[in-house]
């Protein structure tokens, strides 16, 4: 096979590792799109993925400028050989698309397009898009096109392995909602426990004041003070509904604030005072992130909810070339041992896959009657 400067099973490699390294959809979508047009060393390169109202959910390009694909315009409808390939599911190898009876033209800022190859990409009986190239960087034989049946097979190649890529984005990025959406209705029964309390409060002092207007009428007063209080307090307690239930933002602002804010809720939550303190962290990769913020809300979960605990405290803070997550409680204790020969785990597995699953390791240090240390360590930050 001839492909341009990076021909070879070392330049299918790098393409196929380079799919593999990302689990956001458009990050994935766009390091196909390159990956293929520097394999198959062509000028242009572009990956549509079809909505269900005839035109792309998403269209990413590689080869055009900002401002060139900005010139172009709206994004393309799925008609001539674009729906060919997403309908019939066949590659189009064409030495010359214009001259091609489905060429429906393109907008006046759209760059002349030669030779061209194109195919769908598939899982199963699914096609997940359209995938093309245009214009290979090579002598074109007479009327013909530049792209090879080699190069067609070892872009069916890649569209292969970039459905694995695409569907494993996907998984991840739904895994990913379902995760919030746990967080958000574990949120709601923490602000509905907290509220309920502050209502039932409110009532019955409200009832006191009510008994004792007549016969008491300072005493009364008081209670009806209090009542104004308990009123105010419930008032807070469903703003932070409002402003807390929202999916925890990691991208947008960070492990620190999004632990701080979601510590603040609990806090408000709970009988125990849950505090948190975070020291001179820097940014982390979003897995590790995501791993830490996942350890803290199951630590947290087992010390307010089986520890008895009086005071939760978190703490994120640098350690050496790492990055610590500490969280302690004043609560009952445990003996690991038993609890592990129990069949009980206190998510303890699950904290110790996240924390190896991102380079890093757990320890965990408890007795009864001494409270419980949950560290969760990783490189960086």
């Amino acid at each position: 096979m001839s492909h341009g400067p990076r021909s070879g099973l070392t330049a299918v490699s790098s393409a196929l590792l380079a799919m593999s390294r990302h689990l956001e959809v458009r990050d994935v979508l766009k390091t196909i799109v390159a990956s293929a047009r520097e394999l198959l060393d062509a000028q242009y390169a572009a990956l549509g993925v079809p909505d269900d109202h005839g035109g792309f959910a998403q269209f990413v390009v590689d080869g055009v400028s900002d401002e060139q694909w900005k010139a172009i315009g709206p994004l393309p409808r799925q008609h001539g050989i674009l729906a060919a390939m997403l309908h019939e599911a066949t590659p189009e190898r064409i030495g010359d698309v214009r001259k091609d009876p489905r060429f429906g033209g393109w907008p006046s800022a759209h760059p002349d397009l030669v030779d061209f190859l194109g195919l769908p990409i598939r899982d199963g009986d699914e096609v997940l898009g359209a995938l093309f190239l245009a214009n290979k960087n090579c002598e074109k034989p007479a009327g013909g096109c530049g792209f090879t049946a080699d190069d067609e097979e070892l872009l069916g190649i890649l569209a292969q392995h970039a459905a694995i890529a695409l569907t494993n984005a996907r998984l991840y990025e739904r895994s990913r909602e379902l995760t919030i959406a746990e967080e958000r209705s574990r949120l709601a029964h923490e602000l509905h426990d907290a509220v309920s309390q502050k209502l039932f409060s409110l009532r019955l002092t409200a009832q006191a004041a009510t008994a004792l207007v007549d016969r008491d009428p300072a005493r009364a007063k008081g209670e009806l003070h209090q009542v104004a209080t308990l009123a105010a307090e419930a008032a807070d307690e469903l703003r932070a509904a409002v402003v807390e239930l929202r999916p925890a933002a990691l991208e947008e602002d960070g492990l620190v604030a999004t632990l701080r804010t979601q510590i603040q809720v609990l806090d408000r939550a709970h009988g125990a005072r849950v505090t948190f303190t975070g020291r001179g962290v820097k940014a982390l990769p979003a897995a590790q992130e995501e791993a830490m913020l996942r350890v803290a809300q199951e630590a947290l979960h087992n010390a307010l909810r089986h520890s008895g605990a009086d005071h939760v405290d978190v703490t994120l803070h640098r350690r050496g070339s790492g990055t610590v997550l500490r969280i302690t409680d004043d609560g009952g204790g445990f003996d690991p041992r038993t609890v592990r020969r129990a069949g009980r785990h206190l998510g303890l597995v699950s904290m110790r896959d996240r924390a190896s699953g991102t380079g890093g390791r757990l320890t965990v240090r408890s007795a009864p009657g001494e409270g419980t240390t949950i560290e969760m360590e990783v490189p960086g930050g």
